[in-house]
């Protein structure tokens, strides 16, 4: 559509501040299960005007609405009562989120009206794999597969939401500091139903700067001073845990884990229905996400193929989402992203072409680390390949199928295949803090299945007969790649497997049947 091609030459940072300033505006509605939507309308415009609204489902119907001024929202605050603490006394702490009951249900039931429901989560794969079997190539195919997984529109103002209601409790402390989410909530890359990583800021966008140069006195506030850094952000997160624990509607399962390398604070948020990650600014998180923005904004062969690599490797157990020695989503994503630097021409361009292009503004060195790239998306060449999705599929599994893992590395600055500095089996350098490798979790095992997929995967692809296929109505293309590969094809892995280090692969083969039934179960369940 029109709208999206313009939403997407925003800068990052401009959708970032729309979005937040969207959530200032929003309130949460748990709605009567009877209701009738030009009523409530009706009743919320005596409040303000109701520049957009949305109802889904969450344990009951549940209506998002955004008014068009701020102020709507202390007019329709000032209405609304306290519950009243018959068996339960209350904490009288006043958000955004309302309950709403109808006063007299019985008159009123008769005009309820069908309400359209946006979804929040994305259909099981057996379904998908049907909605795919329908389509006339795989090019189509991983377009479906991206509309059904990616965030809707709807889906990310319940985020933001969720972050600005977090920051209603920060600012009872810190009256300056914001909660932005950042990672796949914002960097076009995320799926339906994952969790909303947020984070607490304090930077002052330098509005302070220009102020403190006049008068004849260096100023500054007496603040408690820590000797170090993360104990500060141990503290801050500790008690804002505490309060959101305490205090907080809606949010059980209050977890904090103080003591990881990136302390945080994990907790269910059951208003919008999200799992929440909370921790204190990590700048070069915020740049990944960025690049990341910048990737999938440029082309849209860049999430196609990123959505359909990513289910393929969950209905595989090739990923999990408990932390562990698998590849993890992001690993994936940069090991896409190569791939497409890595085509002849380009389809991406490398983060040292990024940086070359980067403005005065554009210059991030953080922790010493230069995380300096362009930031408008005006300022990139397109790319002048034009491989279709049916061909970039089969030849993704096919580069990493054969890819030399033992001698290489995979660079996303240079977009170069590197020498492996160190012996990890699979080596990601991290974009911006380069002596890191973001997949060190991966152990040889887990890498040698992914090869064995990938060579599956590939083999598949190039021997199907799909008019043949589509006759028997088999799965097919990318369908036929969502199913995991079961006992019957296990001779025909053995054979795709040799080149790998035959200590592994009974255990592999072992870990292949015990995953068909389990992986399975976690695909549909998802």
């Amino acid at each position: 559509t029109d709208a999206e091609v313009s939403t997407r030459k925003k800068t990052f940072a401009e959708v970032q501040t729309e979005r937040l300033d969207q959530a200032e505006r929003t309130v949460l509605i748990k709605c009567p299960s009877k209701l009738n939507e030009k009523k409530l309308l009706q009743y919320l415009a005596s409040h303000g005007n109701v520049k957009s609204h949305f109802f889904f489902e969450n344990r009951g119907i549940s209506a998002l609405i955004e008014f068009s001024e701020k102020s709507s929202i202390a007019s329709l605050q000032d209405a609304v009562g306290i519950p009243s603490a018959s068996e339960h006394h209350v904490v009288p702490f006043k958000s955004r989120l309302f309950t709403f009951t109808l006063k007299n249900p019985v008159s009123q039931h008769v005009e309820e009206t069908p309400l359209h429901l946006s979804p929040q989560c994305h259909i099981p794969v057996k379904d998908l794999i049907e909605k795919l079997c329908l389509a006339d190539s795989i090019s189509s195919q991983m377009y479906i597969l991206l509309n059904e997984y990616q965030l809707t529109e709807e889906n990310i103002k319940l985020r933001f939401l969720a972050c600005s209601l977090v920051r209603d409790f920060a600012r009872a402390y810190f009256p300056d500091s914001t909660v932005k989410p950042f990672g796949s909530s914002v960097n076009t890359f995320g799926k339906l139903g994952s969790d909303v990583d947020m984070f607490l800021d304090f930077r002052d966008t330098g509005k302070h700067a220009t102020k403190m140069k006049k008068g004849p006195f260096e100023m500054e506030y007496q603040m408690k001073r820590l000797p170090s850094e993360r104990l500060a952000t141990q503290r801050i997160l500790s008690v804002i845990g505490d309060c959101l624990d305490n205090f907080g509607p809606g949010c059980v399962n209050v977890q904090k884990i103080l003591n990881a390398r990136c302390p945080l604070v994990k907790f269910s948020h059951q208003p919008t229905g999200f799992q929440c990650d909370l921790s204190v600014s990590n700048s070069i998180a915020i740049r990944s996400s960025e690049l990341l923005y910048i990737y999938g904004c440029l082309d849209s062969r860049v999430r196609a193929l990123v959505f359909a690599v990513r289910c393929w490797a969950r209905v595989h157990g090739l990923t999990n989402s408990a932390p562990g020695t698998w590849i993890t989503n992001f690993s994936l994503t940069m090991m896409v992203m190569f791939f497409l630097q890595r085509r002849s021409p380009p389809i991406i361009p490398t983060l040292d072409q990024l940086k070359e292009l980067a403005e005065e503004k554009d210059k991030h060195i953080i922790g010493g680390y230069d995380c300096s790239f362009v930031s408008d998306l005006r300022k990139i060449q397109p790319t002048k390949n034009t491989e279709t999705l049916d061909v970039l599929l089969g030849e993704f599994f096919e580069y990493f199928g054969n890819f030399d893992f033992r001698k290489n590395s995979i660079n996303l600055r240079k977009g170069k295949e590197v020498n492996k500095p160190e012996s990890s089996p699979l080596y990601i350098w991290n974009p911006f803090e380069q002596d890191l490798n973001i997949s060190k979790n991966v152990n040889q095992p887990q890498l040698e299945k992914f090869i064995a997929m990938a060579r599956e995967s590939a083999w598949i692809l190039q021997k199907e007969d799909k008019t043949q296929q589509m006759i028997n109505k088999e799965p097919w293309g990318l369908a036929a790649l969502l199913i995991p590969f079961g006992k019957n094809n296990s001779s025909k892995m053995k054979n795709r497997m040799k080149g790998i280090g035959s200590e592994t692969i009974r255990s592999l083969l072992d870990s292949l049947k015990l995953n068909n039934a389990s992986s399975q179960q976690k695909a549909v369940g998802k």
